[in-house]
This record gives C-alpha cells, sequence and structure tokens, in this order.
C-alpha cells in the first residue's frame, strides 16, 4: 500500500472489533468487582526509583493497603510501579491494568490482580469505576487525562463525589493557579465551588486520612439511592431535543 494511503475497514472488521471491546469489559468486571474498597493512583512513568516522589508513592500506597484498601494503577514502571510496590510489600491487594502501546508497556512486577487492555477507555472505566479516590502525583498528559476526567465527572454530577488528592504543591501549585486566574477569573469557565473538587498536600498521612474519612462517609445508604449506570456513573436526563419546523420550536 503507498505510504500515506487510508485503510479502510470492512464492516466485519468493525463488527469483530465490537466483540474485543465487549470481552476487556467482561473480563475487567469479573475480576475487579472482587477487590473491594480502592484507590486509584496516577503519575508518570518516567519517575525513577531514586525520586522523592516515587518514595512517596510507595509509602502512600503502603499506608493505604494497611488501612483495607486496594491500590489500583495503570500497570506500568514509574509512580504506578512505586504504588504497586508499596501495596504489594504491605501484603495488600495490588492491581495493575496494563495497556498494550506501539512502545511496549513493560508491566511492573509488584501485581497480585493483573488485566491487560487494548483500548485506553475500557482500562479507564476500570481506574474509575472502582474506586473511591484518586491521588495523582507529578506527571504527564496522561495523568492530566485522569485528573481532568475525575473533575468533569464530578462538576457534572456523574459520579458521587470522589476523594481526588494532588501530591505535590510545587508541581501542583502553577497548575491550581491557572486553573484559579484563568478558567475561574478570566474566563468564568467553572464555577468557585469546583475548586473544591480537589485537594493539594504533600503530607501523606493527612491524604490518608482524607481518603479515609471520605470512605465511611460515603458508606452510607444515601448513596445506593441514586440509580447508576453499568461503568458507575450516574444516570442523567435525557437531553431534550428541539425541532424547528415551519418556522415554530416542537
Amino acid at each position: 500500500m503507498p505510504e500515506g494511503e487510508f485503510t479502510y475497514r470492512t464492516a466485519a472488521e468493525e463488527t469483530w472489533r465490537i466483540f474485543r471491546i465487549i470481552s476487556e469489559f467482561v473480563e475487567g468486571v469479573e475480576e475487579m468487582t472482587r477487590i473491594g474498597p480502592a484507590v486509584s493512583i496516577f503519575g508518570s512513568s518516567r519517575t525513577p526509583p531514586d525520586d522523592p516522589y516515587y518514595q512517596k508513592a510507595t509509602e502512600i500506597a503502603a499506608k493505604l493497603a494497611q488501612r483495607g484498601f486496594a491500590i489500583i494503577t495503570g500497570g506500568g514502571p514509574g509512580i504506578m510501579e512505586a504504588a504497586n510496590k508499596g501495596a504489594y510489600e504491605a501484603g495488600g491487594t495490588s492491581v495493575g491494568l496494563n495497556i498494550a502501546l506501539p512502545l511496549e508497556q513493560v508491566p511492573n512486577s509488584y501485581q497480585n490482580v493483573t488485566l491487560d487492555f487494548h483500548y485506553f477507555f475500557a482500562r479507564k472505566v476500570m481506574l474509575v469505576k472502582y474506586a473511591s479516590a484518586f491521588i495523582c502525583f507529578p506527571g504527564g498528559f496522561g495523568t492530566m487525562d485522569e485528573f481532568f476526567e475525575s473533575m468533569t465527572l464530578m462538576q457534572t454530577g456523574k459520579t458521587d463525589p470522589m476523594k481526588v488528592i494532588l501530591i505535590g504543591e510545587s508541581f501542583w501549585g502553577p497548575l491550581v493557579e491557572w486553573i484559579r486566574e484563568t478558567m475561574l477569573a478570566e474566563r468564568e469557565a467553572i464555577s468557585p465551588s469546583d475548586l473544591d473538587l480537589f485537594s493539594v498536600t504533600d503530607d501523606l498521612d493527612e491524604a490518608v486520612e482524607q481518603i479515609c474519612s471520605h470512605h465511611k462517609a460515603t458508606e452510607t445508604a444515601a448513596k445506593a439511592a441514586r440509580r447508576m449506570t453499568a461503568e458507575g456513573t450516574v444516570y442523567g436526563v435525557p437531553p431534550r431535543i428541539s425541532r424547528i419546523q415551519h418556522g415554530k420550536q416542537s
């Protein structure tokens, strides 16, 4: 095929792709429903073991595992490895949700629950649906994607409030300032209350206590009162479609 020529897929190929997607969801749901309360930890895959944030991720994962939480990561190196290591060595449940990439991701060796994904969106559902809290360490585009995904879900009411904690005041501070000064004050693209959807700290014990308190508070019948979708978000109101016919709205 000439370089740059577009590849068209047949209807049959697209149909079989749907079955592959379904299989990832089925396997993920079957495995993840068994892990109990969990915290998803995100951060850069490029963080080396001698980095202070690697050590912090290991430490906070161990503390949470000792408090009964499973630790979920993307299964790769860097912060993901550190978090899995902390949970694994503390005797907790250490979940790695690995992804097939063009540049091969090597799964870290600290997982006692391992799942492999081809699709980022299927993997993301598992990272979000089964966690009651997120911890974001310094990272790149993937970490930002997970952070803002959690903000969007809570801001729109599509999920019950989660505890989202950003570890690293020097890293996250400039972004928070931009959110406050540009998104909120200058553009009015968010509401003041949206700044309360997350917190920033360097105190690991404080972060652990926030997560434990939040989890205890949400273990109530009130949570069950909201009708949830299969992917773990709240059912919404279908959009009202207006049609203009003969100059009249119907």
